[in-house]
Protein backbone atom coordinates (compact mmCIF):
# COMPACT_ATOMS: atom_id res chain seq x y z
CA UNK A 1 0.00 0.00 0.00
CA UNK A 2 1.53 3.24 -0.88
CA UNK A 3 1.44 5.93 1.72
CA UNK A 4 2.20 9.70 2.12
CA UNK A 5 2.64 11.62 5.47
CA UNK A 6 3.89 14.63 7.29
CA UNK A 7 5.13 15.99 10.50
CA UNK A 8 1.87 18.68 12.23
CA UNK A 9 3.50 21.58 10.64
CA UNK A 10 4.27 20.16 7.02
CA UNK A 11 7.94 21.14 7.24
CA UNK A 12 8.94 17.29 6.52
CA UNK A 13 7.31 15.01 3.90
CA UNK A 14 7.17 11.67 2.99
CA UNK A 15 5.69 8.54 0.86
CA UNK A 16 6.19 4.70 1.58
CA UNK A 17 5.36 1.44 0.85
CA UNK A 18 3.64 -0.43 3.68
CA UNK A 19 2.26 -3.39 3.93
CA UNK A 20 -1.18 -2.70 5.93
CA UNK A 21 -1.04 -6.28 7.56
CA UNK A 22 2.46 -5.50 9.80
CA UNK A 23 1.02 -2.66 11.78
CA UNK A 24 1.35 -2.74 15.42
CA UNK A 25 0.93 -1.40 18.30
CA UNK A 26 3.91 -1.50 20.64
CA UNK A 27 3.62 -0.82 24.33
CA UNK A 28 7.03 -0.26 25.19
CA UNK A 29 7.79 1.86 28.00
CA UNK A 30 10.27 4.23 25.44
CA UNK A 31 7.66 4.59 23.09
CA UNK A 32 5.12 5.78 25.75
CA UNK A 33 7.82 8.42 26.88
CA UNK A 34 9.08 9.54 23.28
CA UNK A 35 4.94 9.37 22.32
CA UNK A 36 3.82 11.39 25.46
CA UNK A 37 0.72 8.53 25.33
CA UNK A 38 0.41 5.34 26.22
CA UNK A 39 1.34 3.23 22.96
CA UNK A 40 1.96 4.25 19.88
CA UNK A 41 1.34 2.68 16.26
CA UNK A 42 3.91 1.84 13.93
CA UNK A 43 3.96 0.47 10.32
CA UNK A 44 6.98 -0.74 8.63
CA UNK A 45 8.35 -0.05 5.38
CA UNK A 46 11.61 -0.91 3.96
CA UNK A 47 14.37 1.57 3.41
CA UNK A 48 13.80 1.24 -0.36
CA UNK A 49 10.33 1.81 0.15
CA UNK A 50 10.78 5.44 1.96
CA UNK A 51 11.58 8.42 0.57
CA UNK A 52 11.43 12.16 2.08
CA UNK A 53 10.02 14.13 -0.48
CA UNK A 54 10.47 17.25 1.79
CA UNK A 55 12.57 18.26 4.38
CA UNK A 56 15.07 16.87 6.55
CA UNK A 57 14.19 15.66 9.90
CA UNK A 58 16.60 15.75 13.25
CA UNK A 59 17.43 12.43 15.02
CA UNK A 60 18.30 11.14 18.34
CA UNK A 61 19.42 7.72 19.14
CA UNK A 62 18.20 6.07 21.77
CA UNK A 63 19.70 2.35 23.14
CA UNK A 64 16.78 0.12 23.34
CA UNK A 65 16.26 -2.71 26.12
CA UNK A 66 18.21 -5.12 23.87
CA UNK A 67 21.52 -2.76 23.95
CA UNK A 68 20.61 -1.89 20.04
CA UNK A 69 20.92 1.60 19.11
CA UNK A 70 17.70 3.06 17.47
CA UNK A 71 17.48 6.07 15.51
CA UNK A 72 14.35 7.91 16.18
CA UNK A 73 13.42 10.88 13.59
CA UNK A 74 11.10 13.36 14.40
CA UNK A 75 10.58 17.37 12.73
CA UNK A 76 12.83 19.91 14.29
CA UNK A 77 10.35 22.78 14.30
CA UNK A 78 6.92 21.09 15.07
CA UNK A 79 8.60 18.44 17.33
CA UNK A 80 6.69 15.27 15.54
CA UNK A 81 7.53 11.70 15.59
CA UNK A 82 8.13 10.54 12.29
CA UNK A 83 10.15 7.11 12.35
CA UNK A 84 12.74 4.49 14.26
CA UNK A 85 15.61 3.12 12.28
CA UNK A 86 18.74 1.25 12.68
CA UNK A 87 21.37 3.84 12.71
CA UNK A 88 24.37 3.85 10.34
CA UNK A 89 24.67 2.08 6.98
CA UNK A 90 23.30 -1.01 5.87
CA UNK A 91 20.09 -2.45 4.93
CA UNK A 92 17.13 -0.42 7.20
CA UNK A 93 13.58 -0.57 8.30
CA UNK A 94 11.56 2.01 8.90
CA UNK A 95 9.15 2.24 11.65
CA UNK A 96 6.94 4.80 10.83
CA UNK A 97 4.53 6.52 12.90
CA UNK A 98 0.94 5.78 11.76
CA UNK A 99 -0.59 9.02 13.91
CA UNK A 100 1.72 10.95 10.47
CA UNK A 101 0.43 8.69 7.33
CA UNK A 102 -2.26 10.48 5.73
CA UNK A 103 -4.06 7.39 5.23
CA UNK A 104 -4.08 6.07 9.07
CA UNK A 105 -7.83 5.64 8.84
CA UNK A 106 -7.07 2.55 7.01
CA UNK A 107 -4.25 1.19 8.97
CA UNK A 108 -5.64 -1.51 11.83
CA UNK A 109 -3.20 -2.68 14.01
CA UNK A 110 -3.27 -6.23 13.81
CA UNK A 111 -0.69 -7.34 16.54
CA UNK A 112 0.50 -5.75 19.83
CA UNK A 113 3.91 -5.60 20.96
CA UNK A 114 5.62 -5.05 24.55
CA UNK A 115 2.51 -5.79 26.52
CA UNK A 116 4.70 -6.22 29.57
CA UNK A 117 4.59 -2.30 30.02
CA UNK A 118 0.86 -1.89 28.88
CA UNK A 119 -0.92 0.56 30.92
CA UNK A 120 -3.65 -1.00 32.82
CA UNK A 121 -6.79 1.44 32.30
CA UNK A 122 -6.51 0.16 28.24
CA UNK A 123 -9.30 -2.11 28.32
CA UNK A 124 -11.34 0.48 30.35
CA UNK A 125 -11.57 3.13 27.58
CA UNK A 126 -14.90 2.09 25.53
CA UNK A 127 -16.80 2.30 29.34
CA UNK A 128 -15.26 6.28 29.66
CA UNK A 129 -17.96 9.42 28.63
CA UNK A 130 -17.68 10.35 24.90
CA UNK A 131 -17.67 13.25 22.71
CA UNK A 132 -17.18 14.28 19.10
CA UNK A 133 -15.18 17.44 19.77
CA UNK A 134 -13.51 19.59 22.53
CA UNK A 135 -16.40 19.60 25.57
Amino acid sequence: MQVDGSCHCGSIEYRAEIDPARVIICHCSDCQILSGSAFRVVAFTAEDGFTLTRGTPKTYVKIAESGRPREQGFCGHCGSALYATAPGEGPKVYGLRVGTIRQRDQLKPGRQVWCRSAQGWLGELSQLPAVDGQP
